[in-house]
């Protein structure tokens, strides 16, 4: 049997230094100002791409969002449920357990996405997509024993 451990260590490359992020930009402020500007501002962020995530609150049932990097698998969005390597998983990648069904914008475009978790055959080739858009995942796996999940957003209709 395969432990997280085991798991983590095979998903990081340990040749992978970490690059601080200019946090100018983050949180309540950066969905905020994306909202307010359709992308122009909070899209473009540390060399990366962002995307807002809303999800349903699993316990509360409130609107929660999340400003998320991401990359492209054909159609479908990814996003990682990194949390920097702490120990638990993030609250978004919880509430999308929960319910799946999301709301996603991208630039000023938003649609409705169903959100599922990357299964183990496919997770190695879109972990080595978001690796490259955003390098520190690599070094945030080496962070935690928890395996950090893929997230799959797959919009539903057109997007």
């Amino acid at each position: 049997m395969t432990r997280s451990s085991d798991r983590q260590s095979s998903q990081a490359r340990t040749d992978v230094r970490y690059a601080a992020p200019d946090l100018s930009l983050v949180g309540e402020d950066h969905i905020r100002r994306y909202e307010e500007t359709g992308g122009a501002v909070g899209h473009e962020w540390n060399g990366a791409t962002c995307l807002i995530l809303t999800t349903k609150g699993r316990k509360t049932g409130l609107v929660r969002k999340s400003a998320l990097i991401y990359d492209r698998d054909g159609d479908n969005y990814l996003v990682v449920a990194s949390k920097g390597g702490a120990p638990t998983h993030p609250g978004w990648y919880l509430n999308l357990l929960a319910n799946p069904l999301v709301e996603v914008q991208v630039l000023d475009q938003r649609f409705t996405a169903r959100a599922r978790t990357a299964n183990p055959e496919e997770k190695p080739r879109l972990w080595k997509i978001m690796t490259r858009k955003w390098p520190n995942y690599d070094v945030y796996a080496t962070r935690t024993s928890r395996d950090i999940p893929v997230v799959v957003l797959e919009p539903l209709g057109d997007a």
